[in-house]
């Protein structure tokens, strides 16, 4: 739940203090099951015209043979009524983290949700705010101490403008235990596979280091964090975001930055983050659809593109609910507004894009997937081309980030390749694609034949 203003300015803020860090090295490794793993964001109020548990439980059979391994569920505990936003309120405005919000359904219909995702091999992490609670939450009454307070013992809002929730003070020690218990809730209940946590960057670093060794007690989990800081990486979080990239990709479709802007934000996570994370690549989630707008709005007929550079490049890419029925409209935060799933018209993209991910061990994630090599990034062109490498699996991707026709000339390394491009089926050789013309918005994938 990120203004983007405010996400920008803390962002701009960290990455000042990131480049001075010294690189550290991974300590654990991410489990086995996510090597290859994509993620979906699901938006339960807004997924189905009912909104339930329920009726989104029905999706889940389409969604594994979309190729999604990871449900990740927006928070679906009861939500505040004071200083509510809209007449539904924010999801992450919560009242109780342990009861489920009545709209949505019962706990016993998200068991059976999360029954169902394990029986199709998939594996169900619960949005987590441990930032802050709605201005009625049980605690306010049994354990104000846990708030942070003005001057005047007064509770108060994290950001100004997030004033349907009040900010909770990490100085507490019993918090982290309370916190961490109700954490440990969903697991025992519900056997969810870890979390996504909502602005992980203003809770306290050591509060996750602690929640991920008790939970892990109970089961090994998966923790996503929202926020891109290096040292999340040590022991908390298998996963983290990656704004810059996001935001890069907007101002490149605007024309605002070249092609080279990926070469620097690239640069900058290799340098700064341990061996072997994992940045989450998307182009769209709920707050971007919601707040600054649809991938329609922010890349044009270049969307499909970038979602291909978001496949492609090192990391775990994210499928937010409707994006494959090509969401076309930001979808009301606070009220009812179900998605139109009439046509899935990107239904086919996307199940292709994930079969290549899954079929290509040059693409998955971490330290299971291969390197990667940029052969073309310029100021002059909006041409974008690189290499991903593991063992003999090699893939050359070529995207042109424009709404105009573009030229390069690709510096091939085996001049005696042959490739076969992953959507047309056309076969190239090396000396084919040395010069090589794009239309607009063009995008290769390009696959090693012997590999």
């Amino acid at each position: 739940m990120l203004l983007i203003a405010f996400l920008l300015s803390l962002f701009g803020c960290n990455n000042v203090k990131q480049d001075k860090k010294t690189k550290t090295s991974y300590q654990k490794t991410m489990p086995e099951w996510a090597k290859d793993a994509v993620i979906y964001e699901v938006n339960i109020r807004q997924h189905t015209n009912l909104g339930t548990f329920a009726e989104f439980t029905k999706d889940i059979p389409r969604l594994k043979e979309l190729g999604i391994d990871i449900l990740w569920i927006m928070p679906i505990q009861e939500i505040g009524i004071e200083n509510r936003k809209g007449s539904l309120g924010s999801y992450y405005s919560i009242k109780d983290y342990t009861k489920t919000n009545l709209e949505f359904g019962t706990i016993e219909d998200f068991k059976n949700l999360v029954n169902v995702a394990h029986e199709h091999n998939m594996y169900v992490i619960l949005d987590w705010v441990a930032n802050h609670t709605s201005w009625d939450h049980v605690w306010t009454k049994t354990h104000p101490e846990f708030y942070t307070k003005d001057s005047l013992n007064n509770f108060i809002p994290p950001v100004e403008d997030w004033g349907d929730v009040i900010d909770l003070n990490y100085d507490n020690a019993e918090l982290h235990t309370a916190m961490i218990n109700d954490m440990a809730f969903w697991i025992k209940e519900t056997d969810i596979d870890g979390f996504r946590c909502d602005v992980a960057e203003m809770v306290p670093t050591e509060f996750w280091n602690e929640a991920r060794e008790a939970l892990d007690k109970i089961k090994p989990v998966f923790m996503l964090a929202e926020a891109e800081q290096p040292e999340h990486h040590d022991s908390a979080f298998d996963m983290s975001y990656s704004w810059w990239l996001l935001h890069g990709m907007n101002q490149i479709a605007s024309g605002e930055k070249p092609v080279t802007e990926l070469d620097t934000i690239l640069k900058w996570e290799k340098k700064n983050f341990p061996e072997g994370s994992v940045k989450m690549r998307f182009t769209t989630n709920h707050d971007e659809n919601s707040w600054n707008g649809t991938v329609y709005e922010r890349y044009g007929e270049g969307n499909l593109c970038f979602s291909v550079l978001c496949y492609t490049l090192p990391g775990m890419p994210l499928l937010y609910s409707g994006q494959e029925a090509g969401l076309d409209h930001r979808l009301n935060f606070f009220e009812k507004d179900s998605i139109d799933w009439s046509i899935i018209i990107y239904e086919d993209f996307y199940k292709s894009l994930n079969k290549l991910k899954k079929d290509n061990q040059a693409l998955w994630n971490g330290s299971y997937g291969g390197d990667f090599k940029i052969i073309n990034s310029s100021k002059k062109s909006p041409v974008f081309a690189f290499t991903r490498t593991k063992n003999n699996n090699q893939l050359l991707i070529i995207l042109n980030l424009s709404d105009n026709i573009a030229t390069a000339k690709l510096k091939m390394k085996d001049k005696n390749a042959e490739y076969k491009e992953y959507f047309s089926g056309k076969e190239y050789s090396s000396k084919e694609l040395k010069d090589i013309k794009l239309q607009a918005w063009e995008y290769m994938v390009l696959i090693s034949v012997c590999s």
